[in-house]
């Protein structure tokens, strides 16, 4: 019974990273194509705000905005499409590397965003958009770490 509690438990975290990372490749396509909707109004005047004082981009600055916001989120969405299929596969295998690397690759993401966000001083780029990122791929990281080690016990005795 124990061991069924903690197969759902951990099978609960998977697909949290699974469906979140779909989630946010999605938000990566809506924000490629469409970063000028409604959706992302409180984004654009923020930036609008820090660079340029005012509520909305320059008219000379709008057009670089739609085409960053291209290749920004066609990153974004290859990014979680890929931790996607991670989530999907090894890490649902428990495999180790998949833990390893996704807490390498993010960690590698949020220090180099955070700091270019310190520089030009976009501080709620930091506090919201990459603190809730990091946390929703960091409950199934944390609610999950037993879960790998049990995985090299059991593999350990089986060789």
């Amino acid at each position: 019974m124990e061991i069924n509690s903690k197969h759902t438990h951990f099978l609960f975290w998977q697909k949290w990273l699974f469906y979140t990372s779909l989630l946010f490749a999605f938000y990566g396509i809506v924000f490629a194509f469409y970063g000028n909707n409604l959706l992302f109004i409180p984004y654009n005047k923020m930036l609008a705000v820090i660079f340029w004082h005012s509520a909305q981009f320059p008219s000379e600055a709008d057009s670089f905005r739609a085409f960053i916001y291209g290749p920004l989120g066609g990153t974004i969405t290859c990014c979680y499409i890929l931790l996607a299929f991670i989530a999907r596969y090894p890490f649902k295998e428990k495999q180790r590397w998949s833990r390893n690397a996704i807490i390498v690759a993010f960690s590698f993401w949020v220090i180099i965003d955070s700091s270019i966000c310190l520089y030009f001083g976009v501080y709620p780029q930091i506090y919201i958009i990459n603190a809730f990122s990091i946390t929703v791929k960091a409950l199934p990281i944390i609610f999950t770490w037993k879960d790998f080690r049990q995985s090299i016990k059991s593999e350990a005795t089986i060789e």
